[in-house]
């Protein structure tokens, strides 16, 4: 009986920040993003190459290595009179990381011949998988000067040089104009793949919550190159359109298998605050402003900070909704298996739903928090994880994190945390579409792996006043400053994803 040949590569992706890892405002471990998670459900563990962007804690910016930097330095809490050297830490630390990613330091091609199995990289929308190369990227950032960087202390063009180092590593000209699209074809020419994950479609919407801004999107922004683009969402008839082309491409790939999610409301990461004094608890209620996440109700202004209304909002997510039954009906016709994305993190978004939760974590999930003791205090006495879509706080007392946990602190990104609950999702939806997993979810690692929310910054205690402290501009000598540790910081790397995808 003839048996089919069994494809070389288990694992491959072609994605953005979410299938990269990208998490407190930059790409630093790729070993502990949501792929991975899924790799190590196999035994024996597959081949699973990825790039390592661990050097100076990551690209652009690691929020959380530079709280502890600044926290080591300055202690616990950080007094009105330390801003001025808080600020010339972190400039140091700037400086420094911008050398490294702009080759100050060393070369950073690396002997990688095969493409990586892990195509992802930040900020990419749709069409960036078939546009968008190292070439490219390359010459746009010798071209192009930096306009979006904190006092031009930030990696030139951070997204670009992350792309080149994904799509070409070694840096050659023969693969300089290799694509996600064509590097991942490569690899089924190299024995076949298995299981293809395609995550893309979040940044074809997240600009308009980033950015604080509606502006649908042109014809012409279907085929620019990505710095060029003008929105800052599809229309849903382009997004239609440019999803009908990615499906085609991935279709002449030939993997065995395709998965891709639906795309959750942007609107529910705590990249965005609502903001409403006399919102009840009644389900799935909007807020009359979303606005930045450092600024607190009571120090919001409609005239004075940027925000998006209500309608905007409601318009947003029903743009996403739009998204979504394109992506089932297209998934259906090309006989992929979509991942419930949007379902599991709308369940989880318990400010939006009035305190509660519409779905249960996992039970092993719930099980290994309890284990750890940095985690335990994170399971109520009904054996339920307390974890939320919030923006993390942490108790000054304590040191421990009592709300938050699942995005981190771009506001944006998932946690490790966050990573492996996605992970989870995958892997229950690859499992019911045949693939054969030997292990269950390693949520001992998971969480041992996550130290913002095991050992989070001493400084995060002190979050909220510092951030108030900037957002309401007093004493000014030390809000030009202090912007730059967090404020602008903050801003930069939420807006940073996006300017240009």
């Amino acid at each position: 009986m003839f048996r089919k040949k069994e494809a070389k590569h288990k694992l491959v992706v072609i994605g953005d920040s979410l299938s990269q890892g990208f998490k407190n405002g930059g790409i630093y471990r790729t070993d502990i993003n949501f792929p991975s998670f899924v790799a190590r459900c196999f035994d024996p563990v597959p081949e699973f190459i990825q790039p390592s962007f661990t050097a100076q804690a990551g690209i652009p910016l690691n929020l959380e290595i530079l709280l502890r930097g600044i926290s080591e330095e300055f202690g616990e809490s950080l007094e009105w009179n330390e801003f001025v050297g808080a600020a010339s830490h972190t400039f140091k630390t700037l400086k420094r990381v911008k050398k490294y990613w702009e080759g100050g330091f060393k070369d950073l091609s690396v002997d990688q011949n095969q493409p990586y199995h892990n195509q992802a990289v930040w900020g990419f929308a749709i069409n960036d998988s078939w546009i968008v190369n190292e070439k490219n990227s390359r010459e746009f950032i010798d071209q192009n000067k930096e306009q979006f960087s904190v006092f031009g202390l930030l990696p030139e063009h951070a997204k670009y040089t992350t792309a080149r180092l994904v799509l070409n590593p070694t840096l050659k000209p023969e693969t300089e104009e290799n694509t996600q699209i064509q590097n991942a074809q490569l690899l089924q020419q190299d024995g076949g793949i298995e299981n293809l994950i395609v995550c893309l479609g979040h940044n074809n919407a997240l600009g308009a919550v980033v950015n604080l801004e509606l502006k649908w999107s042109e014809p012409k922004d279907l085929t620019a190159f990505t710095a060029h683009r003008t929105h800052s969402i599809y229309r849903p008839i382009h997004f239609e359109k440019e999803y009908r082309e990615l499906a085609e491409r991935i279709s002449e790939i030939g993997a065995e298998r395709v998965f891709v999610p639906t795309i959750p409301y942007p609107t529910i990461p705590p990249v965005v605050r609502g903001v409403n004094s006399g919102l009840s608890s009644e389900r799935l209620r909007y807020f009359d402003y979303y606005t930045r996440f450092w600024i607190w109700d009571e120090d919001f202004d409609p005239v004075k900070h940027p925000h998006l209304t209500k309608d905007e909002a409601i318009q947003i997510d029903f743009a996403i909704d739009e998204f979504n039954s394109i992506i089932r009906k297209v998934a259906k016709e090309h006989g992929w298996f979509v991942v419930p994305m949007a379902k599991n993190v709308a369940s989880m978004a318990r400010r939006r739903l009035g305190g509660e939760l519409l779905q249960s974590y996992p039970d092993d999930f719930v099980a290994a928090l309890k284990r750890n003791p940095l985690t335990s205090h994170l399971v109520n006495e009904k054996d339920e994880a307390t974890l939320s879509t919030d923006f993390i706080r942490v108790k000054k007392e304590t040191g421990k994190m009592y709300k938050g946990g699942i995005f981190s602190l771009d506001g944006l990104h998932p946690t490790t945390i966050g990573y492996g609950l996605m992970a989870n999702v995958y892997r229950e939806t690859m499992r019911q579409a045949g693939v054969k997993f030997q292990k269950p979810m390693d949520w001992d690692f998971i969480i041992q792996e996550d130290s913002l929310v095991t050992t989070p910054p001493a400084l995060l205690s002190e979050l909220k006043m510092v951030l108030r402290f900037l957002a309401m501009g007093k004493q000014e000598r030390f809000v030009n400053l202090g912007k730059s540790i967090l404020s602008q910081a903050l801003e930069l790397v939420s807006t940073g994803t996006q300017r240009s995808g």
